[in-house]
């Protein structure tokens, strides 16, 4: 896939169809990410009020070839003092552009972003155990397989076990 045709951007008052669907559709987000349906309005709320970016986290918008295709985002994750810390990054794109390599380069991306805007050490990710094609584009994307985390997710209904992945800084 070549990188250039894949860009990250902030969200703009023309992308809410985006989460509106991924708020009310539960493959728009795909198996993996369904946890239940989700007030949009919510993300209104927070759009008008930062523009989806913080100092603790942000979501932007996934671009490939022009058209608008997911979105990624991170968070802060704390590990004990106020200065031990770390982004965590998740990615959701439209089941009609899974498998084609533009979450691996989003995810790169992303990572690339948080690295040159920020005294960062570690980005790190986690994705479900049964979602290889996930561990596939985070390994793709330099992330380092770390270990299990047992019981963390519940979806479908029981709780899941995820992977924990991470990248340092260069």
């Amino acid at each position: 896939m070549d990188e250039a045709r894949v860009v990250l951007r902030p969200a703009t008052a023309e992308d809410f169809w985006l989460f509106e669907r991924q708020a009310v559709e539960p493959d728009a987000g795909g198996t993996f990410n369904w946890s239940g349906f989700r007030d949009v309005r919510a993300t209104r709320r927070r759009f008008d009020e930062n523009g989806l970016i913080t100092p603790d986290g942000g979501c932007l918008i996934v671009v490939h070839d022009s058209t608008v295709v997911g979105t990624v985002g991170w968070g802060r994750v704390s590990y004990g003092a106020d200065t031990w810390w770390c982004w965590n990054i998740g990615i959701s794109l439209l089941p009609e552009y899974r498998g084609k390599g533009v979450g691996t380069v989003a995810q790169k991306h992303l990572v690339a972003y948080l690295f040159d805007t920020g005294p960062v050490q570690r980005v790190e990710a986690y994705t479900d155990v049964d979602n290889m094609a996930e561990q596939r584009a985070l390994e793709k994307a330099g992330f380092v397989r770390e270990g299990v985390l047992r019981a963390t997710q519940f979806r479908a209904g029981r709780w899941r076990d995820v992977v924990i992945y991470s990248v340092l800084r260069p």
